[in-house]
């Protein structure tokens, strides 16, 4: 029995995937929006969240525990910067899982991870006349 044991393995050893959450993480912080598996999704969600408690805190040791994390002081930079000021009101709820159907290949469900503020931008509509 599995009883009280969180987290899913994800068909990883445990470094490949704290790397696999890392990259994730800093994917998100970057783009404001990733395509993934639910499940990717779903685990990776409470660890940008702390992240971005972080980046709300500010303080030398916050920044330090992010860039440890994140493995990027570019992506710790613009998470301290650009993101967390962005949500310095809201006490938490930071991110969104948005279901978006199976996948072609294997037919794995796939969804968006995205920050809860992420407007998608619209491509040009030609006008005809």
């Amino acid at each position: 029995m599995r009883h009280r044991r969180a987290g899913r393995k994800l068909g990883r050893d445990s470094a490949h995937r704290k790397a696999l959450y890392a990259n994730l993480a800093c994917a998100l912080i970057e783009h404001g929006r990733i395509r993934t598996t639910e499940a990717k999704a779903k685990e990776v969600r409470p660890i940008v969240e702390q992240m971005i408690t972080l980046g709300k805190r500010g303080d030398v040791a916050a920044h330090r525990q992010a860039v440890a994390f994140l493995r990027s002081k570019s992506v710790a930079h613009a998470l301290f910067s650009e993101v967390a000021p962005r949500f310095a009101d809201r006490p938490g709820g930071y991110t969104r899982v948005v279901k978006i159907g199976p996948r072609q290949g294997d037919s794995a469900p796939m969804a968006y991870l995205e920050f809860v503020d992420y407007v998608p931008e619209r491509a040009p509509v030609a006008l005809s006349t």
